[in-house]
């Protein structure tokens, strides 16, 4: 389970992720790879700027969302 977890919170904010962005994103299969990228960044980010979002789920999913959020406009500039 310790592997599960994150790769479906990824999965699912990547996903998310990709409806929220303009133009899609990069398809489901892309965004939901991005997205547990992203995961990982936003734990990063958040950590180095000593910002705490809630624990559980909850907070997973946002800092994942916002992880992703970021990855996929960065990939965005790439793609053009």
């Amino acid at each position: 389970m310790n592997i599960l977890y994150p790769l479906i919170i990824g999965a699912l904010t990547g996903w998310l992720a990709g409806k929220l962005i303009k133009g899609g994103g990069f398809g489901n299969l892309v965004n939901i790879v991005l997205g547990i990228v992203g995961g990982v960044v936003g734990n990063w980010v958040f950590k180095r700027l000593a910002v705490s979002i809630n624990s559980g789920v909850i907070g997973d999913l946002v800092t994942g969302l916002i992880g992703a959020l970021v990855i996929l406009f960065i990939a965005g500039l790439f793609k053009k």
